[in-house]
């Protein structure tokens, strides 16, 4: 458990929290949420002991286990295997004890380091390790690569595994999905979702929050806010208190302009000074209420582009790739002002590759490439970020591309990227990740592009900038091929998605719900071949035949359907049961007395409980799942 009593929390001059108080309870797993800036970074330092409080208390239980994810890694010759399993520090004690034992011949302290090890699962560490690699995209001829070997996109990946790997009772993840594609946002959100600790997740990926967290923690005017539920629920719970205070407000206001007009008029007269007076201490007493309003410093859009042609761009049996290693083959691809397209399909399958050459900056292999007359490409990719003068500022920037526009004009248009005030004549150099990639969607933008092609745009963007991008992108009349793992960002924004897999590019027939029944598809099939996600072939079969196959399935099945609705009404009733004990374990676990110091065997008897009851309640609403489905397909046959 987690409690933080009064807690106020400064970063210089500057105060982040103020007199905070929250509990986070044992299997709670929150989302920290706020704007850049206000304090979640600071808040995990705090709850990791490399901050102190600056008053108040902090409360964990002694002997609690913390894992963090360290935010760089050093170029270390050691295995990638080996910098995993290195997360789990008591192993690699136990081991390192072990070895010295052996090499001096002591044989009861060997006997009983072995049986230390085999208590914490040590003999099976090596699989769990390569489990976290393989899930998180390396493969296997990876596992013996160096650290250094890896560029540090990859490293950041191995830091995550490394993390998984430590056993813990209080996870702290910031932006764990920077640097994943979507195959392993989608694995590690199954790996959280199972995770029987206490996890604290601070992440701009809205999907990602909505499918791991039950609990949001929101940061704000130095408050630390509390709502159950998702993201998706927050947002409803938050509209609705500001609704509320907003009416509060006006109603505030029209008091104090009643009370204001009071003091004006009847200050001056002796008979009603005294009334007066007591109307002006009325109002220094008063709590202000703040004007509920949208927040957010991003508020653009994409203008229309000034000619269009039709189509935009189009390719015929091209091959694509480089001089020496052709990726794809037979691409068909027309793109009209009206294509608002999706780029799915395994890592290193060839969607960068697709996008560069649509861009122009890989040369066709082989085929034909019709450009329209009108065709005005803005391209977006994370290299760009890299390409910005470093010594020039946001507005220097602009006016070398803009050289007709007035300084004004300049300035307003990069204060709705966030770019306001002094920020304009900042120096590149000094910025982030995300005010780069703002600066070089404004740059794009600014350009009124017929075409967008966009390479994962929202790295390194927070959640109030990625929602202005989506609004922009959806009133914006060009283009669009987009490759992201914001699953939020390309349902609300492509029409199509187009599958990049084994050698080809295919319209998909299905939604991202359907790609990750084919992506797990996928990786099966490949493991079974022993073939790497980026050569394998894909799945025999796609969508269309997965759901038809389904279907003669139950009309076989129809005859069970008596017997199949007895074992759901067993299930129904299991989970009744391990609902019920789950209940009254999380009340168990609430009481604040569990956590002392004499009740250690009880608190973790109750935990390890905790942890059967999820998973069987997990195993038992699965199966109810796939059985009411089954029960479902075959009385609408």
């Amino acid at each position: 458990m987690i409690q933080l009593q009064s807690v106020s929390l400064f970063r210089g001059s500057k105060r982040l929290i103020q007199e905070a108080d929250f509990t986070a309870y044992p299997g709670w797993h929150i989302a920290l949420v706020g704007q850049n800036g206000c304090g979640k970074s600071s808040l995990f330092a705090l709850l990791q002991g490399r901050l102190g409080a600056d008053s108040g208390e902090v409360r964990i239980p002694a002997n609690t286990r913390i894992a963090h994810m360290a935010q760089e890694v050093e170029a270390l010759d050691r295995s990638a295997i080996d910098y995993v399993m290195d997360g789990d520090k008591l192993l690699r004690e136990y081991q390192s004890r072990l070895a010295q034992a052996e090499q001096q011949n002591q044989v009861d302290d060997i006997a009983r380091l072995h049986q230390q090890l085999d208590d914490i699962d040590a003999y099976t560490a090596n699989t769990r390790a390569a489990k976290l690699l393989t899930g998180l995209g390396f493969q296997q001829d990876q596992f013996a690569t160096t650290v250094k070997s890896f560029s540090g996109g990859w490293r950041v990946r191995l830091n995550l595994a490394q993390t998984l790997m430590c056993p813990s009772d209080i996870l702290l993840l910031d932006e764990p999905t920077n640097h994943l594609d979507l195959d392993a946002i989608l694995w590690l959100e199954d790996w959280l979702k199972s995770y029987p600790g206490t996890l604290i997740l601070i992440s701009h990926d809205r999907e990602f929050i909505d499918e791991v967290t039950q609990h949001i923690l929101h940061i704000e005017h130095q408050q630390l806010n509390y709502y159950s539920g998702n993201y998706s629920s927050f947002e409803v719970q938050r509209g609705a208190r500001l609704a509320n205070q907003q009416a509060a407000f006006e109603k505030q206001q029209t008091e104090i302009e009643h009370l204001q007009k009071f003091i004006i008029r009847f200050k001056a007269k002796a008979s009603k000074a005294k009334q007066a007076q007591s109307r002006v201490k009325a109002l220094e007493r008063m709590e202000k209420i703040a004007p509920a309003h949208v927040d957010s410093p991003f508020h653009f859009s994409i203008p229309s582009p000034e000619k269009v042609s039709d189509p935009l761009l189009d390719f015929e049996d091209t091959e694509l790739g480089y001089a020496s290693t052709p990726i794809l083959n037979k691409v068909n691809l027309r793109l009209s002002p009206e294509s608002r397209i999706g780029l799915i399909g395994p890592n290193g399958a060839g969607k960068s590759t697709l996008i560069k050459s649509l861009a122009g900056n890989l040369e066709l292999i082989a085929g034909h490439q019709n450009k329209g007359e009108h065709c005005k490409i803005g391209y977006f990719a994370q290299h760009q970020l890299d390409q910005l003068d470093e010594t020039a500022t946001p507005l220097l920037t602009m006016q070398r591309i803009a050289t007709k526009a007035d300084e004004q004009t300049l300035r307003n248009y990069l204060g709705s990227f966030g770019f306001q005030g002094d920020a304009v004549n900042a120096g590149i150099a000094r910025f982030s990740g995300g005010e780069k990639a703002r600066l070089a969607l404004a740059i794009i933008i600014w350009h009124r592009p017929s075409l967008l092609l966009l390479d994962e745009p929202t790295n390194h963007l927070d959640l109030e900038m990625r929602l202005a991008l989506t609004m922009a992108l959806q009133e914006y009349e060009g283009g669009l091929v987009l490759v992201s793992h914001d699953r939020h960002l390309l349902r609300a924004t492509t029409d199509d998605l187009y599958l990049v897999a084994d050698h080809q590019v295919k319209l998909f027939n299905g939604d991202l719900d359907d790609y990750a029944k084919w992506l797990l598809e996928f990786r099966q099939s490949s493991q079974a071949s022993g073939n790497s996600t980026d050569t394998a072939s894909a799945p025999l079969s796609d969508v269309k035949r997965d759901r038809k196959a389904e279907r003669q399935k139950a009309a076989e099945a129809r005859k069970q359907l008596r017997p199949l609705k007895t074992q759901l009404q067993k299930l129904e009733k299991r989970l009744a049961e391990l609902e019920s004990r789950k209940a009254e374990l999380e009340q168990a676990l609430a009481d604040p007395d569990i956590y002392q110091a004499d009740q250690k065997d009880s608190l973790h008897r109750l935990l390890k409980q905790q942890g059967v009851i999820a998973s069987d309640l997990d195993e038992t609403e699965t199966a109810w799942m796939t059985l009411s489905e089954t029960i479902q397909e075959l009385e609408e046959q």
